[in-house]
């Protein structure tokens, strides 16, 4: 069986509706994976499940979450449960960036959304999942970081401080369980064409400046992010946690 076979495997995809979660949920499903589908919005997260489901009978079901609720996350461990009885992969993929520029012009509301979508939420989900990880001695939890994580920036301060911190609690989360073999990893993408990162890359000469430094000199599509999470849930990575794939098209270098 190849290495990147995840029959049998059961993933929870935050922010799955669209971009890049719903391409990693798509390439998992691919490669025989269980898939729940998540985001705010359960309209269209039923659109990306049925789109999963008319290509593998079964594989996908759909379930409306918030980041800013502890209950409502609770609840979509709690029905991945229900339908496929147990998660063998997180993916930690929803943000929040609601501010754009410097940190200066940040209102408290913007910086506390910030922080408590991309990190106290995670944190969130991570503990709800780990313990039946735990018991099974396995389980896989990768987090979608970015290259902000990596770098400093003058437009996208708090942002960039999160991402930051997903790389920094990915190592503490690796040595913490690590003895059970539960592994967590994470992925720093670049520039990716999605909904969420438009105002980098709609504009033509915003496009220009965030991709004049980039070896390969382009913008990344979605399904390019999704190969690296493939990796990671699956049996191809079994010997690597705590660490963090950059995946930008030769940006950071």
């Amino acid at each position: 069986m190849s290495l990147f076979d995840m029959t049998g495997k059961v993933a929870i995809i935050t922010g799955s509706s669209r971009g890049i979660g719903q391409a990693i949920a798509e390439e998992m499903a691919d490669h025989g994976a269980k898939v729940v589908i998540s985001s705010r919005n359960i309209d269209d997260c039923e659109a990306v499940a049925a789109g999963i489901n008319a290509k593998h009978t079964g594989a996908a079901i759909a379930v409306a979450s918030s980041l800013s609720s502890k209950e409502s996350l609770q609840n979509l461990v709690d029905e991945a449960h229900k339908a496929f009885g147990k998660v063998d992969v997180l993916v930690c993929n929803a943000a929040s960036n609601p501010h754009y520029g410097p940190m200066a012009t940040i209102t408290d509301e913007q910086l506390r959304k910030t922080l408590d979508h991309n990190i106290v939420s995670q944190h969130w989900l991570i503990q709800m999942v780990v313990p039946e990880m735990i018991e099974r001695k396995s389980g896989s939890i990768v987090i979608v970081s970015s290259i902000g994580g990596l770098r400093g920036s003058p437009i996208l301060g708090a942002y960039a401080i999160t991402k930051a911190a997903d790389i920094q609690m990915t190592k503490n989360l690796a040595r913490e369980y690590g003895p059970h073999n539960v592994r967590i990893n994470s992925i720093a993408p670049g520039l990716v064409k999605t909904d969420f990162a438009k105002a980098l890359w709609e504009n033509p000469e915003n496009l220009k400046a965030s991709t004049a430094g980039a070896a390969l000199g382009r913008i990344g599509e979605p399904r390019e992010i999704a190969g690296a999470a493939v990796y990671l849930a699956s049996d191809a990575s079994t010997f690597m946690t705590g660490q963090t794939i950059v995946v930008d098209g030769g940006v950071v270098v």
